[in-house]
């Protein structure tokens, strides 16, 4: 049987986007791996627990109800109202390859998005709630914001806002609701003074969030160039390229600004500071130079070290640096495509009015991402509830929520809480045999 050309375009176009697909759909183990590593030991099963709900419910609800709002037939700019289900009128979609195939590499978005938020609420939210949120993220915060934006008849991508990743739809939506969530749950137990300082509550295994980095960077190569959806567009080495530059720039002044404002090289600081480079470059990536992607990863990566310490000062407790990474440098990014871009930047001699709809879009969806979901945890903190106990906490979340810690080990004693009275620890331990002395 032969085979036209336009076939076999659309063949390599499926393969390329489902291959994709896969690379998005396994930063949920980046994810995974990072926020597990930033935090202590008796909340790190919890934590893997939250994004794989991301992954399952967050799914789910993406496809019973979030496609069909994000890409369904638009209703005044702000929604879409059919295709839920993946099934019903999507012919609108002008796609080459299967409508199935789009859905998946969106679905992985989804996924992500809500991710971004489960390490700002890690160590004190209820397991039960979660899941509640997890499914309004994916099935309703991420999909309206992406239809402004990304859906055929948004109002935003009617006034020309590019985004061609994902800067704003995925990561300042994910970011500015991570400080939504993370102001309404409070502050774990014994992160901030009475006087306002603030105390660290140490990563409990920085080599697992190193993995976590390398794993999100490495996905990042089907986030930014996937969304070309065509493996046959030869725009996508330059992503690759922009894509890996404003991360290593990132990192790179992650690593010096550190050196200089501390005295020595943060690790913590390092890892956030290449995925705020990715942050901020997934917006542009396909519309700046390489030039430009080390000046705006380079910019992010100096930007989330100052941000942390913002947030902290507005006492939102964020154990692995989610509204920073995500918030702070998706916006950056969004607003750097108006500056970078080398068609319609204002840098490249474009005037103001991109740089003007995409700050207009940036805040657009962040300030929608902020209130809806503090609205969302304030209506779950008003019923169930999405705290749990101060002896809960103390515990940790492993065993009272799940009934197993990630350590077998430590099952028997308190070392869990060696941060909170390393005293009782070592007590318990010699009680236990397990110090001789």
């Amino acid at each position: 049987m032969e085979t036209s050309i336009q076939d076999l375009a659309s063949g390599v176009d499926t393969v390329w986007v489902l291959l994709c697909a896969a690379l998005v759909f396994f930063m949920e183990g980046g994810f995974a791996f990072l926020e597990a590593g930033f935090i202590r030991a008796k909340n790190s099963m919890n934590i893997v627990m939250k994004v794989f709900t991301d992954s399952t419910v967050g799914m789910l609800s993406y496809w019973a109800v979030g496609f069909g709002i994000m890409y369904g037939l638009d209703r005044a700019g702000l929604f879409g109202a059919t295709g839920f289900f993946v099934q019903g009128n999507l012919d609108h979609i002008q796609l080459r390859i299967p409508i199935y195939a789009y859905w998946i590499f969106q679905a992985a978005f989804a996924i992500a998005m809500a991710s971004i938020v489960s390490g700002a609420v890690a160590e004190r939210m209820k397991f039960g709630p979660y899941i509640i949120y997890t499914a309004l993220a994916a099935g309703l915060i991420y999909p309206i914001a992406g239809h402004w934006v990304w859906g055929v008849g948004g109002w935003l991508g009617k006034l020309g806002m590019l985004d061609f990743a994902g800067s704003a739809v995925v990561h300042a939506v994910g970011g500015w609701s991570a400080l939504a969530a993370a102001l309404v749950l409070g502050p774990r137990t014994g992160k901030y003074n009475d006087d306002g300082t603030m105390n660290v509550l140490p990563a409990h295994n920085l080599h697992l969030a190193f993995l976590g980095t390398f794993i999100l960077w490495f996905g990042w190569f089907g986030f930014n160039p996937g969304s070309s959806l065509s493996g046959l567009d030869m725009n996508i080495a330059r992503i690759a390229l922009t894509t890996n530059l404003a991360a290593a720039a990132g990192g790179t002044m992650g690593i010096l600004f550190t050196m200089f404002k501390y005295g020595k090289a943060d690790p913590s600081m390092a890892m956030n500071s290449a995925l705020a480079g990715l942050a901020a470059i997934t917006g542009g990536t396909a519309f700046v130079s390489p030039v430009g992607a080390v000046i705006i990863g380079g910019i992010a990566g100096v930007l989330v070290v100052l941000a942390v310490g913002v947030i902290d000062r507005m006492k939102a407790d964020d154990p692995v640096g989610a509204i920073a990474v995500h918030g702070v440098n998706g916006t950056w990014g969004a607003v750097a495509v108006g500056l970078f871009a080398q068609k319609g930047g204002l840098l490249y001699g474009g005037g103001t009015n991109l740089l003007a709809v995409q700050v207009l879009g940036v805040l657009s969806v962040s300030v929608f991402a902020f209130a809806a979901t503090y609205l969302i945890f304030s209506a779950l903190k008003n019923t169930v509830g999405i705290r749990v106990s101060a002896q809960v906490e103390f515990e940790g979340l492993d065993l009272n929520e799940h009934g197993i810690p990630a350590y077998s080990g430590l099952v028997s004693t308190p070392l869990y809480d060696v941060e909170e009275n390393p005293a009782h620890v070592l007590a318990g331990l010699r009680e236990q045999g397990t110090l001789s002395q």
